[in-house]
């Protein structure tokens, strides 16, 4: 009796930090919604050529580990493994050109969502809820997003050590709260800071909570004493 073979997972891409970033959702999540046909047609469309460069960086990927293998000193130095080495080298350009056409195609489903995401209005006035308050109040004392290099997970750390979930930090970008210094490589930390917007609105928040923390006075009550100064 044959096991069911695991299903293949997916091929990490160059982009896939950049599709996360515009959508506000991982790649995966994206993937499972176009299986279940929660997507709008964009982020459809986006997704069917992300899929399409997964396959292509898979076959360029087979070729690469392929031509490390014969130039391992596993095969004897003949003129067979010269053929074998040509043919795998021409085998790869190829494969590095479909993925490149792939990645192009990419790019110009990605564009137009990323230009929507920036030209966004954020959303003024709006309360924060208990967990978006303390993300907010962590990064406020400096925060880096890094990137996994061999898994290019993401990840939110700041100066106290505490984590913020990616998702969080997304929504809070969207809503003109955060930036990031885009001109350092996120595999290397990319710092994050509060925006005036989100600085005016943590400030808000903070005096939200102090008033209602306050005690409120019962109508018609004798003032309460003033304390007797030493």
């Amino acid at each position: 009796m044959s096991s069911t073979p695991a299903p293949a997972k997916k091929a990490l891409t160059a982009l896939d930090h950049r599709i996360e970033a515009a959508v506000g959702h991982s790649v995966e999540t994206l993937w499972e919604h176009r299986d279940r046909d929660l997507l709008d047609e964009p982020r459809a469309r986006l997704v069917d050529a992300h899929r399409d460069l997964a396959k292509a960086e898979t076959s360029l990927t087979f070729y690469r580990v392929l031509l490390q293998r014969l130039g391992s000193g596993e095969f004897p130095v003949d003129q067979a493994l010269f053929a074998r080495i040509d043919r795998t080298v021409s085998q790869m350009k190829q494969a590095a050109a479909i993925r490149d056409e792939h990645q192009e195609k990419v790019l110009a489903a990605l564009e137009p969502i990323e230009t929507a995401a920036r030209t966004q209005p954020p959303d003024e006035g709006r309360e924060l809820s208990a967990p978006q308050f303390a993300a907010l109040l962590a990064i406020a004392q400096g925060a880096k997003l890094h990137e996994h290099l061999l898994t290019g997970r993401l990840s939110v750390v700041t100066a106290s050590g505490t984590r913020v979930a990616y998702s969080q930090l997304q929504r809070l970008e969207e809503a003109g709260l955060l930036v990031r210094d885009t001109s350092h490589p996120v595999h290397a930390g990319q710092p994050v800071a509060l925006t005036d917007a989100g600085r005016t609105t943590l400030a808000g928040s903070r005096r939200t909570s102090v008033a209602a923390a306050a005690p409120a006075q019962r109508a018609g009550a004798w003032p309460a004493p003033a304390r007797s100064r030493r």
